[in-house]
This record gives C-alpha cells, sequence and structure tokens, in this order.
C-alpha cells in the first residue's frame, strides 16, 4: 500500500518531464504567460501556484505564535510558539524541491508546473504539489510498538489558480492525504480536503490574502476543525513578508488540513507570519 501511495505521488512528476521534452517540438508560437497569480510561495498555509525561479534558493521561517485567547496569562500568545525552519530550491523553471523542520514535523516536499495561464488562452494556471512528512510528535514512551512507517504522511495537491486582473486571484487546491498512524480510530487513515483561497491587492505593495480548507470525511466525533487564515503581503525589494492570522497553529500540510484545533468563533486563533530570505 506504502509503495503504491508513493508512486501516486511521484507520478505527475513523471508524466510532466516527458510533456516537457514534447513540447520542445511544437512549433506554435509560443503565447503571452500571464504572471504573478500571487507574489508568495504560499496564499497563507496552502501553497499557491507560484514556484521558485531556477537557481533561487530560499530559506523561509514559518511562525505561530500561541493563541491570543490565552490572555495575560499566556502573554496574549506570545507563549507556547512554533516555527517551521525551511530550505527551498527552484531547481528548474517548473520544479521546486524543500525540505523543512518544525516541532511537529520533517516535511519534504516538490511543487511542479503544469500548466500556465495564457493571456486569450488557457485560463488558469495548474501545479501539483507532493509531499513526505515525518511525525515528530510519536513518543515511544507513549508507543512501545511504534515504528518507522507509523510516522509518515503523503500529501498530493492540484493547485489551480487564475488571476482574474491586476488586482484579483483565486484558487482551489483539491487534496489527499494519507497518515500511517492517526488517533482516532474512526478516522480513516487516507483523508480529502477542498483547499480554496484568494488574494486581492490593495495597493502597489499590499495584498490581502484568505485561504480555507474544507475536511471531506473527518470522523464525526472528531475534535479537529477545518482551518481559516486571513492576512497580508507586504512587498518589500522584490521579497515578501505574510503576517496573517488563522485558527491553525501547525504549518506543515497534513497538520493544518487534519489536525486544526483553533476556533474564530471563541477568539481561539494564531498570529504569524512568513519570512523569506532569497540568495
Amino acid at each position: 500500500m506504502k509503495k503504491l501511495l508513493l508512486a501516486f505521488l511521484f507520478l505527475p512528476v513523471l508524466t510532466f518531464a516527458q510533456d516537457d521534452l514534447l513540447s520542445g517540438v511544437d512549433s506554435v508560437a509560443t503565447k503571452e504567460t500571464v504572471q504573478s497569480a500571487f507574489k508568495g510561495l504560499k496564499i497563507v498555509n496552502i501553497e499557491s501556484t507560484k514556484l521558485a525561479a531556477k537557481g533561487d534558493l530560499y530559506f523561509i521561517v514559518a511562525h505561530r505564535f500561541g493563541s491570543i485567547k490565552d490572555d495575560f496569562e499566556g502573554f496574549y500568545g506570545l507563549d507556547n510558539a512554533m516555527t517551521q525552519l525551511k530550505f527551498l530550491y527552484g531547481l528548474t523553471e517548473w520544479l521546486t524541491i524543500s525540505g523543512a523542520r518544525s516541532e511537529m514535523a520533517y516535511d519534504f516536499s516538490l511543487k511542479y508546473g503544469l500548466q500556465s495561464q495564457i493571456k486569450d488562452g488557457f485560463p488558469f494556471a495548474i501545479a501539483g504539489f507532493s509531499s513526505l512528512a515525518i511525525n515528530n510528535t510519536l513518543k515511544e514512551s507513549n508507543y512501545p510498538k511504534l515504528k518507522f512507517d507509523n510516522r509518515l504522511i503523503y500529501v498530493q495537491q492540484l493547485l489551480i489558480s487564475r488571476k482574474f486582473n491586476d488586482k484579483l486571484s483565486l484558487e482551489l487546491a483539491p487534496t489527499v492525504f494519507h497518515e500511517n498512524f492517526v488517533d482516532n480510530d474512526d478516522q480513516n487513515n487516507t483523508q480529502y480536503a477542498i483547499g480554496m483561497g484568494g488574494r486581492y491587492k490593495l495597493g502597489k505593495r499590499w495584498s490581502v490574502n484568505v485561504d480555507y480548507a474544507a475536511h471531506l470525511n473527518r470522523a464525526s466525533n472528531s475534535i479537529y476543525k477545518n482551518p481559516l487564515s486571513v492576512g497580508v503581503d507586504l512587498e518589500t525589494g522584490g521579497h515578501v513578508f505574510q503576517m496573517h492570522f488563522t485558527s491553525s497553529q501547525q504549518i506543515h500540510e497534513a497538520g493544518f488540513l487534519g489536525q486544526t484545533t483553533g476556533d474564530w468563533g471563541k477568539g481561539d486563533i494564531f498570529f504569524g507570519f512568513n519570512l523569506a530570505r532569497v540568495f
């Protein structure tokens, strides 16, 4: 089963590589590609269709403070923070690779361009995202029979975006993820979600970003909720600094898709930021 899942994750990459070679014999003149549906590599939590340029190396710090609901006792969220450190590299113009580490998981991923949005042509940009995470929260002291395979989490997303004009871009992200270990006997290991998000440009350097993910087969007795995030992007000298409020403190894909605990209706939300440095 695990070998089948791995084949499913990486089949789109092999298929696209073949298509990319065949495109070289296409004699049709290249049409104008629509650029910059999203300025950031993520909308807020959900991956955008943007890829790193070939040869660009990013160091990314993603930080989520504790819940602002903690009031003075938790220093209004400044205590109990969570951080992810990530290196991301543009291997080719169509393939971006990354490796990350947080308190929750090690995370390795590929993002690959499948189709660009074409002015007066194809109306969408399409990318694929595949990741393999290693759950770092499982302790052998709690699970004496724990095996390494129990820690593995697979994620596969199809990212479909459209830039409608200079201000508005929207995206859908159908997702399947498989956790080899779940903490609820009623929860299927293989889970499905549909992510959605958008960006609206407010000024030359500012935009407001929103993303949300609906879990489609969550167990009826689950304590977890769907993640909703709202933030702003600030472009500074070619870099994008993202600040946001989110109902999920977890940062890696399966974490915020499947294990969000916050609740906007109860003020149980987390302030955070994504800060990227390009080399």
